[in-house]
């Protein structure tokens, strides 16, 4: 729990592979720079005043492919800062294109934690428009403020991509990149706050959104570890005594880069990326291998990423590699280039910075385009001068550290020509180096990055209304009303909660207003959510805290009438509505509905009763392998549904969702289209002025049938169970 002034921040960062201790970065396309930042971002963070706790939630993965580590349900980094991992999309690791479908889930799984831990955060955080997804559903349910952070974006990918002549829709289909760009446009919608870490990031990359101009930027530039990547120089300094694993470290480097060099002593141009098209390592080849003075005056070692077997990579890594190899071969570059397979990034990756610029070498990244380019400020930080893409973040760091030269990525004579520049000039490549230096201890350290957030927040909070920094009045707060709740009454509308005799309809609304502390209010009803919303009004009602409408096909929360998104991925499997449309077509005793009537996961007919015509329907649609749920009420009404939808399950899985008992659940009902949900482990009432068809419960465990009709029937059900009673013995909920 945060201390009373605290700010509780969740982030979310889902894809990928995310741990404290020695990041897997360059693994492949997931496991890059946003792992490093988010949880960088979060140590910091934590250690600032006025930051109760930062909980970075990941995905859980338990895969022998992968580390155990990542199995771990919760990871303790410091006092105040943890990794929380939440499954979703069941337990293997997958490629966070293939993690669309299972987003919902993690929602669900994520309130059931944030209820489990009784600590409803300040302000959630999502980095990459998954986790900004994850976030927006978040905050929307909790009434908090919504932090995004997109790292690298959908619209320019696409442009990028395109421009190299894949078609569209084989990049919709490896990429998922309509859906992605859709969930980034809601990111914009809805953010309070856009994180980025340039200005060219704003103007050019999210510029390319329809929805930019909606929300408030700042620009707050990641930070370095500059313990780690300290000055090349000071391993020369007697006083500055490595540790046994530093040297160790360093003398792997130095063995690595030596087995590929004729003349290991040169200057050495260093490159440090994964093996991604768009990171143009053919192109900074190309510029080694066409210039021959270039070749000896320097040597050149490209790390790209980290590989055991090129033909067990994935198509793009395989392809970008094959063909650095390629190159390597037709310039002849034998003794001149290192490719080596893998690189430790804790201890090793600083080393290759502080040897390259020992060796008087260059930094280069060649890029297409470039986010942000924390790699740059780890070379800078070292004292290695930089070249780099004239596309995207490296503007903001040359202009901050003028420690080196922008390129174009596509002219290769010019990115030799710089390069050659830097290393035959020793007063320019002096300048550089400590112009990076001392320039990244003053702009980018993690310290002032945390500071600078920190900050933001406090602003934000404010902008949003808070009486104190600790959080800011909620906008919606039937997230933080159902994650207190432990007692529910949900009740069907027509003929069970108003009919004929609304004679106690007053008493039982002035029962439920005096027990609203510690009683949530629902209803489950076969109309459509706008009929069932304007009903209740026009009857005096309050708003319901959950609408279960469409006869359990939809669930919406709170005055709002929030989508419940998990909901509807839960029910949409297997689920194809035309085709039951079609098969059902020449049933002359069948009368589809009005279009009014009918929704994207119900299907709605008149339907006189007659014997064997239900199970003419079941046999017609068991027959083609459909899945469904068939309600018939009134001795009039059909309705089929996805399997996993009805209005008992939509009730199970409330009670999964917001962890509140099934037994703690009074559900009431007068119908057919009601039995499903009264039986089993709810307390059920079924009303005085109920239909004949659900006579069939008489006599069933835990099914009252009452006396009174409709309201008076709902109070009769709660003091035969000692509902108000037993719920009353818990804590007001206080939101």
């Amino acid at each position: 729990m945060t201390e009373h002034d605290d700010l509780y921040i969740q982030m979310f960062s889902i894809h990928g592979l995310v741990r404290a201790e020695n990041m897997e970065l360059g693994r492949d396309a997931d496991t890059g720079g946003q792992v490093r930042y988010v949880v960088e971002l979060g140590r910091h963070l934590a250690r600032q005043e006025g930051i109760g706790r930062v909980d970075l939630f990941t995905r859980w993965i338990s895969d022998k492919r992968v580390s155990e580590d990542y199995a771990r349900k919760v990871e303790e980094v410091e006092d105040r800062f943890r990794i929380v991992r939440i499954r979703c999309g069941g337990t293997k690791y997958m490629r966070k294109e293939m993690l669309w479908p299972y987003l919902d889930e993690y929602v669900d799984k994520t309130i059931r934690f944030i209820k489990r831990e009784n600590a409803i955060p300040d302000v959630v955080h999502g980095h990459y428009p998954d986790a900004g997804y994850v976030a927006m559903q978040l905050a929307r349910i909790f009434g908090v403020p919504f932090v995004y952070t997109g790292h690298s974006l959908g619209r320019s990918k696409k442009e990028k991509l395109l421009a190299e002549g894949m078609k569209e829709e084989d990049i919709d289909k490896k990429y998922r990149i309509e859906r992605r760009i859709h969930a980034e446009e809601d990111a914009l919608r809805y953010a309070d706050l856009v994180v980025t870490s340039t200005k060219q990031e704003i103007r050019k990359q999210y510029g390319m959104y329809r929805n930019k101009e909606l929300p408030r930027y700042r620009v707050i530039p990641p930070g370095l570890d500059i313990d780690k990547f300290y000055p090349f120089y000071r391993d020369m300094l007697p006083e500055n005594e490595k540790d046994e694993e530093a040297r160790y470290a360093q003398a792997s480097v130095f063995q690595e880069l030596e087995r590929f060099f004729m003349q290991p002593d040169k200057p050495l141009i260093l490159a440090l990326c994964r093996p991604d098209r768009r990171k143009n390592i053919s192109g900074l080849v190309e510029a080694f291998g066409e210039d021959k003075e270039l070749q000896t005056m320097a040597n050149l070692a490209v790390f790209a990423g980290i590989r055991k077997d090129i033909s067990d990579m994935e198509e793009n890594e395989r392809e970008v590699l094959t063909d650095m190899l390629l190159l390597m071969d037709k310039y002849d570059l034998y003794g001149k280039m290192a490719i080596p397979k893998k690189h430790e990034f804790e201890y090793e990756v600083p080393e290759l910075y502080r040897v390259a610029a020992a060796k008087r070498g260059v930094f280069v990244n060649p890029a297409l385009t470039e986010p942000f380019g924390i790699t740059l400020l780890e070379a800078s930080s070292t004292g290695l001068p930089i070249v780099a893409t004239n596309d995207g973040g490296p503007w903001d760091i040359m202009e901050n550290c003028r420690n080196g030269i922008l390129i174009d990525p596509t002219d290769s004579a010019a990115i030799a020509a710089v390069v050659k520049e830097i290393i035959s000039d020793s007063e320019k490549w002096e300048a550089f180096s400590k112009n990076g230096i001392m320039n990244v201890r003053k702009h980018y350290t993690w310290s002032v990055h945390a500071e600078r957030y920190r900050d933001e927040l406090r602003k934000l909070m404010a902008a949003e209304g808070a009486t104190d920094m600790r959080k800011a009045e909620p906008k919606d707060a039937v997230g933080r009303r159902l994650a207190c709740l432990d007692y529910f009454l949900i009740t069907d509308i027509d003929n069970t909660l108003i009919g004929e005799d609304n004679s106690r309809l007053p008493e039982l609304l002035r029962l439920l207003e005096e027990n609203r502390g510690t009683v949530g209010f629902g209803v489950a009803t076969g109309r459509r959510v706008d009929s069932a919303v304007k009903f209740l009004e026009e009857h005096g009602l309050p708003k319901p805290d959950v609408v279960v409408a469409s006869v359990g096909s939809e669930i919406y929360y709170g005055p709002k009438l929030h989508p419940g998104q998990g909901w509807e991925t839960h029910i949409s499997s297997k689920w194809n509505r035309q085709k039951i449309v079609d098969l059902l077509s020449d049933f002359d005793f069948l009368e589809y509905q009005e279009e009014a009537a009918q929704r994207p996961y119900k299907v709605s007919y008149n339907m006189k009763p007659k014997k064997d015509r239900l199970a003419k329907i079941h046999n017609r649609l068991l027959a083609e392998k459909c899945r469904y749920t068939l309600i018939y009420s009134h001795e009039k009404y059909l309705d089929i549904l996805p399997f996993r939808a009805s209005k008992g399950k939509a009730i199970r899985y409330l009670s999964y969702k917001w962890e509140i008992p099934l037994r703690n659940f009074l559900v009431c009902g007068d119908s057919g289209n009601d039995e499903e949900m009264l039986r089993g482990e709810p307390m059920a009432v079924v009303v005085g002025n109920y239909s004949p068809e659900i006579k069939t419960l008489k006599g069933s465990r835990r099914v009252f049938f009452a006396k009174a009709p409709c309201a008076g029937g709902i109070i009769e059900g709660m003091k035969k169970y000692r509902f108000l009673e037993k719920a009353s013995k818990k804590d007001d909920c206080k939101p």
